[in-house]
């Protein structure tokens, strides 16, 4: 029987969704916790093959998800690139910063990031030997325009305002970094499924900070040109886009660009995705990462009314953005429960 996410992908209404978590293998985890004290920094998790799939199996064993996420970082493929690349403890990513003309032109060219890339391959690849049959495997990747805004800052934002302000000054240069970024992205993608990733992800977290023309031009075009190359290479691998913080955007995005899914946060009501987004295909979320926290019946209701609303058409079951650190492991647990009850709760 074709995996239960896969099924959901080609557009198939199932009696109940199949359920993954953003950002599953994480600090919320004890086991996670271990094995990252074992790496000794998080990059060197990253880059160890045996480690990244064991870090990428844990949520699998504790609670039977139906998808594994490939345990990497958004910010390898700039490193790939030739961008220095570190973790300040307790501060997140910082990177060498890319601003002008000369330094977009010295960036590696997109064929080149397989050799630093090679570890994350194998990942893949011991991923596809050692998970459970019925679980599908997703690799994944920042999109252009949230990579772009890392590294134009070098760091995160709290509003993307450089790459906000390079945009207006000097939009040559920017258009050539996202364009760069999507050419690396492709390759990046190829690979992970030529590893054997069963489906791909692209995050654009920061695309709810476009409006407009620059939504078409920064987060729909990219995604579009990347989804088509991707097509052409590998026409049966579904694609799942989030283009985090849309809004009203998040309404025709699959038209758009050729994505088989579309995830969605939660500050849209899974009401009106239904009646906008979902009527396009597959669709996924999207519960608040907080009640991961909170737990109790709150969250079991508002799990219940996700699925709900959903089921009159594809849908995965995830939370809106990734689970962090405090929650607590029993309130995963919970929800996976209520999901997996729900047919028969509702």
């Amino acid at each position: 029987m074709t995996k239960k996410l896969l099924r959901a992908l080609a557009g198939e209404t199932l009696p109940t969704p199949p359920i993954w978590m953003m950002r599953q293998a994480g600090r919320y985890l004890p086991e996670y916790r271990a094995t990252r004290a074992k790496a000794g920094d998080f990059l060197t998790l990253c880059y160890t093959p045996d480690l990244a799939a064991e870090v990428t199996l844990q949520p699998i064993r504790r609670y039977g998800f139906d998808a594994a996420i490939l345990f990497a970082d958004i910010l390898l493929v700039p490193q790939a690139l030739g961008v220095d690349l570190w973790f300040a403890e307790g501060e997140g990513p910082r990177l060498s910063t890319v601003t002008t003309p000369g330094e977009v032109a010295a960036l590696k060219p997109a064929e080149a990031i397989h050799e630093p890339l090679a570890p994350v391959y194998e990942t893949v690849r011991i991923l596809a030997r050692e998970l459970p049959d019925e679980t599908a495997l997703i690799g994944f990747a920042g999109a252009p325009w949230t990579v772009a805004t890392y590294m134009i800052a070098g760091r995160g934002t709290p509003d993307q305002g450089p790459a906000h302000a390079l945009k207006a000054a000097d939009r040559a240069t920017f258009d050539a970094l996202l364009a760069r970024l999507t050419a690396a992205t492709i390759e990046y993608l190829s690979a992970q499924i030529e590893a054997g990733a069963e489906v791909v992800k692209l995050f654009d977290s920061w695309a709810g900070s476009l409006s407009g023309a620059d939504f078409e031009a920064c987060a729909v075009a990219p995604a579009r040109e990347i989804i088509t190359a991707l097509k052409g290479r590998h026409p049966e691998v579904p694609v799942i886009a989030f283009p985090r913080e849309a809004g009203a955007g998040y309404a025709g995005f699959a038209r758009a660009t050729g994505a088989d899914c579309v995830a969605l946060d939660n500050s849209v009501s899974p009401e009106w995705a239904a009646a906008q987004v979902q009527v396009d295909g597959c669709v996924q979320g999207n519960l608040a990462p907080g009640h991961m926290v909170t737990g109790g019946q709150k969250l079991v209701d508002e799990t219940r009314a996700i699925v709900r609303a959903f089921s009159g058409g594809p849908h995965i079951f995830n939370l809106g953005h990734g689970i962090t650190p405090d929650a607590d492991p029993g309130n995963v647990a919970l929800m996976v429960e209520t999901v997996r009850e729900s047919r028969s709760a509702s």
